[in-house]
């Protein structure tokens, strides 16, 4: 007998579209593959083959199932012989035939008999005089009567011996392997679901393999829902609450949500929503994360606002961390903080629930978020323990690429966080504003006058880049005016330049705008930087060219304050994160590279233009030698 745990890996083993294209011309259509259909004649696709879900489906006639399915019903082999020839093709041994796992699988048939029996005994107490407590419970949550139905609802009355006396035909013992029944020693076996409100759990398959059960009494101490123990049928980590119903559901919708118990799976439901599912007492297990990543690639959390349902969405964020995988990951919703899905839509609709659903947080986000928040951030030793928590993570992921970008995700935000740009100094300058706001201002009435002005032209006394870029600004005073708030953030990183750039935009504001004309030196214009360096300066340079060289060469200034404050950051970071910090040097590092070249670049035009013009007029640059030669 071949167990489902043999059978998932072989079918994980072969690529579905593979196999199906030996018979069937499949054309790519986004994550899926579409053919006409095979099995019916039509003249338009609607077969469509999806590997990471591995399933084929035909929307014209409902031809649905996997590789093996395929092989059983297209190619018309017997089961066995299907499974023999796809082991073949993925290097895997069929298991010999085992006696006992056949017997096994003749108990679990028999068992299966046993739980659908109880089912129907269960629905059918619901409608009694016994089930009275347990309708006027379900009026209360406001759940139709066609919910009711198809989630099989039904009632376990009080008696210890009931469900005995009412499947006698099955032995003592099949209903306490079945999960039905409690076995003491020294005593009597008893029913272990006793005046509760019953709900049948399933398999993929839809056949009722467990049971849960909520209390009806006010008056006890037993626990508020309680579930079937695990037995042959019953394996709580591989099984999803309603998962059959969900996985024919999320194909419609393109959607899986998973809740934290079974009420709000129903609550979802009678709200419109029947794509959800639910674990089944226990933090959501990998095998659920993958039976999960077969309906769809993102599933959506939405677990309760109170801090249990943030603990266990953490929980599920935790065991999904080593399986991610390329477009594999989850998304989580986070209810408002005392309100559970079925709260959330009694008080404010299924489009509130609706809303929150159509933008969930990712991954990422959440876990961010969660350990930013985990404890306070008051001192450098938090915020280390705050980075070492979120490589901890980091360090659990273990598809390489997706853990570097992880990583470097994760350590920007730190940065950001760890790390604020400083506030600089107050200057006994205002903040610029447009002329007409802070009345006439004119370069005499700065402090020294035309030396500002004359300062400007001489390059500032700075450095190369920053008295090309004002001595441009003196030429075109229009681009100051442009550029104004930019050259203010600069003038408040670079507090040297403040003064200077308050003179040159008070002197801007002057200018007659028409003209553009540049701003004049009354006192004489000194030595202007190197022109041959910034083509901008230049005074054969056409006009249009130059101011926009001028408006790339302001970006660079106002970017290197920046760039230094931010290599200064890394550098400090080197003592507790020396792998972060070098990382983001050498990010750093090229910038300021790239920076340098697109310098010289402005340099090298402004030398092919004095090039240009001295071969255009060398009377005037070079004049001739007059001394004759023998």
């Amino acid at each position: 007998m071949l167990s489902p745990q043999w059978l998932d890996e072989l079918r994980a083993r072969v690529t579905l579209s593979g196999v199906i294209q030996r018979t069937v011309k499949l054309q790519r259509a986004g994550h899926e593959w579409k053919a006409c259909c095979p099995f019916h004649n039509e003249k338009s696709p609607s077969f469509t083959v999806n590997d990471q879900k591995g399933f084929y489906h035909c929307f014209g006639c409902g031809a649905h199932g996997d590789v093996i399915r395929w092989m059983t019903d297209q190619q018309g082999l017997a089961f066995m012989d299907a499974v023999k020839e796809l082991a073949a093709q993925a290097g895997m041994e069929v298991p010999a035939p085992d006696p006992r796992a056949a017997q096994r699988a003749e108990q679990r048939t028999t068992l299966i008999d046993v739980t659908d029996a109880a089912q129907r005994w269960f629905a059918g107490n619901l409608a009694s005089t016994g089930g009275a407590a347990a309708r006027a419970y379900l009026a209360t949550r406001g759940f139709s009567e066609g919910v009711v139905r198809e989630f099989g609802f039904g009632f376990a009355p009080g008696e210890r011996q009931a469900l005995k006396g009412a499947l006698s035909q099955f032995p003592e013992e099949l209903l306490i392997e079945a999960g039905m029944r409690i076995t003491v020693e020294g005593k009597e076996p008893y029913d272990r679901f006793r005046d509760r409100l019953m709900l049948p759990i399933h398999d993929a398959r839809g056949r009722v393999i467990a049971f849960g059960g909520r209390i009806l009494s006010k008056d006890t101490d037993a626990p508020k829902y309680l579930n079937s123990p695990e037995t042959p049928l019953f394996d709580k980590g591989r099984t999803l609450y309603n998962l059959h119903r969900a996985g024919p559901a999320s194909r419609k919708s393109g959607r899986i949500v998973v809740v934290e118990g079974y009420m709000d799976v129903i609550a979802l439901a009678n709200a419109g929503f029947p794509e959800a599912v639910a674990p089944l007492g226990t933090a959501l297990t990998e095998q659920q994360i993958e039976l999960l990543w077969r309906l769809v690639e993102v599933p959506v959390l939405c677990f309760d606002g109170d801090a249990a349902g943030q603990r266990a969405a953490m929980r599920a964020i935790t065991r999904t961390l080593p399986l991610l995988r390329p477009a594999h990951s989850l998304a989580i919703v986070r209810l408002p903080a005392g309100l559970d899905p079925d709260d959330l839509i009694r008080q404010q609709g299924p489009g509130a629930m609706a809303a929150l659903l159509s933008q969930p947080a990712s991954l990422l986000d959440t876990l961010w978020d969660h350990e930013r928040e985990a404890q306070p951030l008051r001192s450098p030793e938090d915020k280390a323990g705050l980075k070492q928590r979120l490589m901890d993570h980091v360090e659990t992921i273990q598809h390489p690429d997706i853990r570097a970008l992880y990583k470097r995700e994760l350590m920007d935000r730190f940065s950001a966080f760890a790390f604020p740009p400083r506030a600089f100094p107050a200057r006994e300058r205002s903040e610029w504003k447009p002329r007409g706001e802070r009345g006439p201002l004119r370069p005499e009435a700065s402090p020294d006058g035309g030396a500002t002005m004359r300062r400007i032209m001489q390059g500032n006394g700075q450095d190369a880049l920053a008295g090309a870029v004002l001595a441009g600004l003196a030429r075109y005073p229009d681009v100051a005016l442009a550029h104004a708030d930019t050259l203010a953030r600069f003038a408040e990183a670079e507090p040297r330049h403040a003064s200077t750039i308050d003179a040159l935009l008070d002197a801007a504001e002057g200018v007659d705008s028409a003209s553009q004309l540049p701003i004049s030196n009354e006192q004489g214009p000194g030595a202007p930087p190197d022109s041959t360096r910034f083509v901008f300066l230049k005074d054969t340079t056409d006009p249009a060219t130059a101011r926009v060289i001028l408006a790339e060469a302001i970006a660079l200034l106002v970017e290197r304050p920046a760039l230094e404050a931010a290599l200064k950051a890394a550098t400090a970071r080197f003592a507790t994160d020396p792998e972060g910090a070098f990382a983001e040097q050498q990010r750093l590092a090229e910038r300021k590279l790239e920076i340098q070249r697109r310098l010289g670049q402005m340099a090298s035009r402004g030398a092919a233009l004095a090039a240009h013009d001295d071969s255009a007029h060398p009377a005037a640059d070079n004049p001739p030698d007059d001394r004759k030669t023998d």
